[in-house]
């Protein structure tokens, strides 16, 4: 038996050629892909703009196969959703959806698990399974995207912030912004995503190269090697002032503002100290940080702080 394809994991040059080997008009593209990213179609039935006889050709060779959450959990003021899916090899991810007054915007994962290592993060603590498809990360988001739709809204922004670390999951995460920021589909700006990384070197050099708008986001959370290594044991490949010169690169490359974040942990990184010697490390760079009271998790034993 033929196995079924999934359609989210198409980009539309891919979507071009199978129409064209089916003996169709390359047009037939964009049509398809319109009904799939702009009108939040889930079944070729729903297309009627296409012939019915190609409608059940395509549906021989490509699926939705739409998830249904395995649970949900909000925020007592109700404007966080964060909703667990399970995948076709029984891994979990976790996506979530937060509501500002003008914001509709979407955490999304890039992997299963995650094999960074950060001690007081959830994933990290859980290891790596493997890396989420294009279609995987892109599903994601068109989940949500239905479910605004009903309420007469969209998605606004996203960030790579969830499970895994993006760059070590470069081509996929790449190929689904590709699909997310297309024009003729999704159409979202690309400056309404943010890649978030905890700093991996060769990636954000070859990331500047791309000359792209997507905003980047460096995990820093400590102003010395010494006290991120400890944090962030993958930083143990690179050094700190690697790492900046690698976002002195990003920013020179692409003219786009660097954001650091810096998750306050009571007694480890929220210091008098560390704060001189971040303004320090990053004196000259064009940047933002962002400060964040830590998330605190059954794995790790620090607290969030308590200065202000």
């Amino acid at each position: 038996m033929k196995k079924l394809q999934n359609i989210f994991d198409l980009d539309k040059s891919d979507l071009k050629q199978l129409l064209v080997e089916l003996g169709q008009p390359s047009y037939r593209a964009s049509q398809v892909w319109h009904w799939i990213y702009d009108q939040n179609a889930i079944d070729f039935n729903a297309m009627t703009n296409l012939p019915k006889e190609l409608r059940q050709e395509l549906s021989d060779y490509l699926l939705f196969s739409p998830w249904d959450p395995e649970a949900e959990q909000y925020s007592k003021d109700n404007q966080t959703k964060k909703v667990l899916f399970k995948l076709a090899d029984d891994n979990f991810i976790e996506t979530v959806l937060m509501r500002y007054q003008k914001r509709r915007t979407l955490c999304i994962s890039t992997q299963a698990g995650c094999a960074m290592g950060c001690v007081f993060c959830a994933t990290g603590q859980m290891g790596f399974f493997r890396n989420l498809t294009v279609g995987e990360i892109v599903q994601q988001v068109m989940f949500f995207a239905r479910e605004l739709s009903i309420q007469g809204e969209r998605v606004t922004n996203i960030v790579m912030m969830g499970m895994g670390e993006p760059l070590h999951n470069y081509e996929n995460t790449l190929s689904a912004l590709d699909i997310l920021t297309d024009e003729e589909g999704f159409n979202l700006s690309a400056r309404k995503i943010t890649i978030s990384t905890v700093g991996l070197v060769p990636a954000i050099r070859r990331y500047a190269e791309e000359g792209r708008q997507t905003p980047l986001a460096v995990s820093l959370h400590a102003a010395t090697d010494k006290e991120r290594n400890e944090l962030i044991p993958i930083s143990r490949r690179w050094s700190l002032a690697e790492l900046i010169d690698a976002c002195h690169y990003y920013v020179t490359k692409t003219g786009r503002r660097i954001t650091f974040e810096w998750a306050l942990i009571e007694g480890k990184n929220d210091s008098q100290n560390q704060a001189r010697l971040l303004g320090q490390l990053v004196k000259g760079l064009l940047c933002h940080v962002n400060l964040i009271p830590l998330n605190p998790t059954n794995g790790y034993g620090g607290r969030p702080t308590s200065r202000v």
